[in-house]
């Protein structure tokens, strides 16, 4: 009788821990654990593996590899699944090295590895960057005999997508059938958000039409995937009627479909249908968020629309949204276009209030905003604030205060700006020099113009420089 109470009491405790596991619950799943020994029994390979597994499912991967390396402490020999979820916890960490230590380590210790552990490993490529190990990983299952499955092959497509390597992606999926695997949505998926983010607007449609001639039903990810691939090639039409087809496809839109659907109209200035699709959103149970609200001031500045982007930077602490710096370096570059240079100064004065620092686009935004009102005075301001903010200028900062100082015909203040440039890590570009060029010429400075001409760079090493300050850009 006592033995059947101590089994039963162990198997309730195992329940419990499990079902901590899959609420998400660490702690109560660790509590539980560390109380097995005060039972009069000690915890066993099912008690370690779903501790382990609820401590990877909320990002605690330390702990989940501090209990697997105390199993043989207690006796207890880890087993596939105490790996396998072991390695999940460090794929969810993005540890992709000690996913793959781990992997590496389990035929040392007389556990055989498996398809599900594979999977975890790919993943954990995927999310680090490595789709070359990812796509090694899957080939040498065939060699360790582990019969490969939907999901490695869905893992590894999903590891070329992060390393856009949509031609690979595409490869893996067309390869699945030939290798007694069938595709699922998962694998369309992940191809299709590979062909986006590749630019192949077209070959992502190809993949979601023929969906249904492999049983396969789309569904919102695969529809938000071909959204954002027409978003990435220019295609706002074909991209509204993605979206507007969903329902009909009995596929409820939701927010990253609406996303990627403004994020079309805005790069394509289409800014009426943005606030379209914006007001439609809580009509279709879609909560808009930050990402839409950005696109659609986006596109209202690119279509110089100033007034309706501060109504709606304005109006979205009432839909509980936070602004960002995004939203207000939106929302002064529309200001800027529309000549509103002292409503641009009052929006990047008032971000930090708003608990926002200013970047380099927003300051960007507002000396451009004062060079086309003709308050050089200020521009130059601005310019020489910008470190102080956390915020480096770079060529266009100083080409936006240079020609507000070349309009107002400050020849002095444009070669002043121009021989600090360097000082700055910062490389005159051709339109630098065009306006210290023109600057001496309407002041009669003409003997000057030579010497500017002889200075400007090649145009290449502007070009490469830009992009590595691009790359840098807070």
């Amino acid at each position: 009788m006592t033995v059947m109470n101590i089994a039963l009491s162990e198997i309730s405790c195992n329940s419990a821990i499990t079902a901590c596991e899959g609420g998400s619950h660490w702690q109560g799943a660790l509590h539980m654990f560390s109380q097995m020994p005060s039972m009069s029994f000690l915890p066993g390979a099912i008690s370690f593996s779903a501790a382990i597994s609820a401590c990877g499912k909320r990002g605690q991967w330390q702990l989940a590899l501090s209990l697997l390396s105390s199993m043989p402490d207690l006796r207890v020999m880890p087993d596939a699944i105490s790996y396998c979820a072991a390695i999940t916890s460090c794929e969810k960490g993005g540890q992709w090295q000690l996913a793959l230590s781990l992997l590496s380590s389990i035929p040392r210790l007389r556990v055989m590895p498996d398809s599900i552990s594979y999977s975890a490993a790919i993943s954990a490529c995927a999310k680090g960057g490595q789709w070359q190990l990812a796509l090694s990983l899957l080939s040498s299952m065939h060699d360790m005999r582990i019969v490969q499955d939907r999901i490695n092959y869905s893992a590894a497509i999903n590891a070329c997508e992060k390393g856009g390597q949509w031609q690979l992606a595409l490869s893996l999926l067309s390869s699945m059938p030939g290798m007694r695997v069938i595709p699922n949505e998962i694998s369309y998926n992940a191809a299709i958000s590979a062909c986006s983010k590749g630019g192949q607007w077209q070959v992502a449609l190809k993949l979601l039409s023929s969906m249904p001639d492999v049983r396969l039903i789309p569904n919102e990810i695969t529809y938000s995937a071909a959204i954002g691939a027409c978003d990435k090639g220019g295609q706002w039409q074909l991209a509204l009627g993605l979206l507007s087809s969903m329902p009909y496809m009995r596929v409820i839109p939701n927010e990253i479909s609406y996303n990627a659907a403004i994020t079309a109209c805005e790069k394509e200035e289409q800014w009426k249908h943005a606030l379209l699709l914006l007001s439609n959103m809580p009509d279709m149970m879609a909560t808009p968020n930050e990402i839409s609200y950005n696109a659609a001031i986006s596109a209202c500045e690119k279509a110089r629309q100033w007034e309706v982007a501060l109504s709606l930077l304005s109006s979205m602490p009432d839909m509980s949204i936070a602004q960002d710096k995004i939203s207000y370096s939106a929302a002064i570059s529309a200001c800027e276009k529309g000549g509103q240079w002292q409503l641009a100064l009052g929006l990047l004065s008032s971000m930090p209030d708003m608990t926002v620092i200013p970047n380099r686009i927003s300051y960007n935004a507002a000396i451009s905003a004062c060079e086309k009102g003709g308050q050089w005075q200020l521009a130059l301001g601005l310019l020489r604030s910008v470190p102080g903010m956390r915020a480096m200028p770079d060529v266009i900062s100083y080409n936006a205060a240079i020609s507000a100082c070349e309009t107002r015909g400050h020849w002095e203040l444009v070669l002043r700006l121009l021989s600090s440039m360097p000082g700055m890590s910062v490389i005159p570009g051709v339109s630098s020099y065009n306006s210290a060029v023109r600057a001496c010429d309407k002041s009669g400075q003409w003997r000057l113009v030579p010497s500017l001409l002889g200075a400007v760079p090649d145009p290449l090493v502007v070009a490469r420089h830009v992009g590595g300050q691009r790359q840098l850009a807070p």
